[in-house]
């Protein structure tokens, strides 16, 4: 599995024994916006507290790139919760940058 490359907006985040990949493309952006709604919508939930834990993991499922064979939307939700927030923040706060930003 590649590293995550800051240069694409990408973040890493562990799975289990692994580090998966988020990138926010084109693709995962609009398939994350038709299950989520509204991506500015989504950021101003964030930056005002608001966004769910089932809304962070929708966003990081919908961005994984290169996933290992198998892996799961519900395992992915676990790692996040035994990860903690703390380790999710950084990783959310990247994807939202990207979002805002753009490349």
């Amino acid at each position: 599995m590649s590293a995550a490359n800051p240069e694409r907006g990408e973040a890493a985040l562990r799975v289990g024994g692994a580090t998966v990949v988020l990138r926010p493309s084109f693709a995962a952006l609009v398939a994350a916006e038709g299950e989520l709604g509204p991506l500015f919508a989504l950021v101003e939930r964030a930056a005002a507290g608001g966004l769910s834990l089932g809304e962070m993991v929708g966003l990081f499922w919908h961005c994984l790139h290169d996933a290992p064979a198998g892996l799961t939307r519900a395992q992915l939700g676990e790692a996040v919760v035994l990860g903690g927030l703390s380790r999710a923040t950084p990783v959310l706060r990247v994807l939202l940058g990207q979002i805002l930003a753009g490349r």
